[in-house]
This record gives C-alpha cells, structure tokens and sequence, in this order.
C-alpha cells in the first residue's frame, strides 16, 4: 500500500505543527493549508487520502468548504474542532464527514481514527465491495451502483453517496431483512466501536431516508427497530 497521505486544514499554526509531528512520526506524508484556497490547491496537485480539517477558518468555514469537498473528490474526512456542541457534530456529519473529533484531543484516539479511516479508503480488505462480482443492487426502482458509488432514483437522477452513505447502504443490500445494530452499522462504516451518545449511525441513516423521501411514491425502505437498530425492506431484483 502507498504511503498515506493527509491533509491539515487549520489556521492555527501552532496546532498545525502538532498534528503535522503526530503524523509524520506514524509515517504518513502530510501537507497543510490554513484556509479553503490552499486546501484546494493542495487536492489539485496531489492524490490527499483524508482531510483533517477545522470548522473554524478564515474566509469559508469548515462545514462549507466540507461541502465543497464532498461534491468535488473522494477523500476521508475527519473534523478536528474546537465546537464541541451537539448540534456542530450532527452538522458535520449530515454534511458527509467520516469522523468528527474535538478539541482538546487525544493523540493517540486521533491516530487510531485516522489511521482507521485511512485503511478504509485506501485498501481492498476496507472495500471489499470494489472485489465483488455484483455491479450494482436494484429496489423499488432505485439502483445503487457500486462502481459509480451511486444512488440512482426511479427517474434516473443520480446521487454520489458520501462514504459513510455508501458503506451503510451497500451493508443493508448485502443483508436484507436483517436487522443490524448500530454498532454492528458503525463498525462497518468508520471501523470505530460504538461509545454511548455516538449519534454517527441515525444521523447518516436520516441522510440516506432523504434521499428516498423525494420520490413520494418510494416504501419504506430502511425501518427502525426501536431498541435494536435498523433493517432493509426494500424488494431486491435478482
């Protein structure tokens, strides 16, 4: 595997220097920008694996240049913040963000999710769905095609899922009719073990149900099982 390579997002500089030391001592290659034009310039011209990024930042702010990033490249992202409220972490992760980490930080939890991260995106045991046969999972005339990473509507319009979207989702199609756990949904998006108040797993359900909820005619597809977790009940073609 190719040495991974991070990205800082943080004006900061003191913080930046912490975080690039961190990193580069776990051997990873990292680069740095303090606001949304360098960090752009840094995606142009180089192949970035996942994107550490500050929600507070001169210019454009970390949730909008998220949004940003998640129209225009397929790359990790993890946010490392100061906002620690509640309503911040939800944002974020409604936005599309892997990971949502607050300051002040633990070095060693902040490699480990990284490094989670990273192996997800960069490897073929973390996306076995790229090793499979199966192009594509067809329901209620909704498809989701695993090369595109897509959700394609009953009227064909297409939407590029987020990682955590994607993996979810791709999960439920592989095992309908199965209940699964937020646990066991978490473990399979971010590859991090579920710890009380995590909301991760129903915020990128409710991100997935939106996409359903536009074509008004669409069942329920994905179902709550109060007190256990969630289940697929969309009608899979063969």
């Amino acid at each position: 595997m190719q040495t991974p390579q991070i990205l800082i997002v943080e004006d900061e500089q003191v913080t930046r220097n912490t975080l690039k030391s961190i990193f580069e001592a776990e051997g990873y290659n990292v680069f740095e920008a303090s606001d949304g034009e360098e960090m752009h310039n840094v995606l142009s011209d180089h192949q970035v694996n996942l994107v550490i990024m500050d929600i507070n930042l001169p210019g454009k702010n970390g949730l909008l240049l998220a949004r940003e990033l998640r129209e225009q490249a397929n790359v990790a992202l993890m946010f490392l913040t100061g906002r620690d409220n509640e309503v911040d972490k939800i944002l974020g992760l409604e936005i599309g963000a892997d990971d949502y980490i607050t300051k002040p930080f633990n070095p060693r939890e902040l490699t480990i999710r990284a490094r989670n991260l990273l192996t997800r995106s960069m490897t073929g045991s973390a996306l076995p769905e790229e090793k499979r046969s199966v192009e594509k999972y067809e329901f209620n005339g909704w498809i989701l095609d695993i090369n595109s990473r897509s959700l394609v509507s009953p009227l064909g319009e297409g939407y590029k899922l987020p990682r955590s979207e994607f993996r979810a989702l791709l999960h439920f199609c592989e095992n309908p009719g199965k209940i699964q756990t937020r646990a066991d949904l978490l473990k399979k998006m971010t590859g991090r073990e579920l710890k009380p108040h995590d909301r991760t797993v129903d915020v990128t359900i409710r991100r997935i149900r939106k996409h359903f909820e536009s074509i008004t005619d669409t069942p329920e597809i994905i179902a709550t099982i109060h007190g256990e977790g969630y289940r697929f009940c969309g009608d899979l073609e063969d």
